[in-house]
């Protein structure tokens, strides 16, 4: 716990510096203190950005900025940015190559029902079948298990509130679903 503490406080203080950067790779530095510097994040509760949508990560970073979306540690970053700065910030990521975080495909059984429960729910009317996602809505193909299981359970309490669609949708698929959707996601 303290080393994770101690590395987000390196985050906020580099991302004062790091605003007034001239580059966007000079820019991008702070993000990898906690989203990783080969694009696997350092914490399994953090999201992949690397091949995320451009779109979506400028809405999060605006909504961050805005505090629409929640994080002591986001926030205080989004905060130092322009609106072409996290533009800039959300095309660089969204051109890296997505990274294999190595998670194992879950069984068929689970497959299985992920897929019922997708369908149910319609996760790929937004997402699309491959849930590569599009534009502002994100990839959640091969995204981190843990980040997966945080952000429904945040949507699910409303602890994240930027999307309160998803909150809806989330609380009304049972809880198995949810979780054979978990394994699903990640393993792809």
């Amino acid at each position: 716990m303290f080393e994770k503490l101690a590395i987000c406080v390196v985050v906020l203080l580099l991302a004062a510096t790091q605003a007034r950067a001239e580059t966007i790779e000079d820019k991008v530095q702070v993000c990898a203190g906690c989203h990783g510097a080969d694009g696997k994040p350092v914490d399994k509760t953090i999201p992949t950005i690397w091949g995320q949508q451009a779109g979506y990560l400028y809405i999060q970073l605006r909504d961050f900025k805005r505090g629409d979306r929640k994080s002591d540690i986001m926030q205080p970053v989004a905060s130092q940015f322009e609106r072409d700065d996290m533009l800039a910030i959300a095309e660089y990521f969204a051109q890296k190559p997505w990274p294999d975080l190595g998670q194992p495909r879950a069984p068929k059984d689970v497959a299985g029902k992920a897929l019922g429960a997708s369908a149910s729910v319609g996760c790929p009317a937004c997402h699309l079948d491959h849930f590569q996602g599009d534009g502002t809505v994100p990839r959640l193909a091969g995204m981190g298990r843990d980040y997966l299981a945080k952000t429904i359970a945040d949507f699910r309490t409303r602890a994240r509130g930027n999307n309160p669609g998803m909150s809806d949708l989330m609380l009304a698929t049972p809880l198995d679903d949810l979780a054979a959707l978990v394994d699903y996601l990640a393993g792809l």
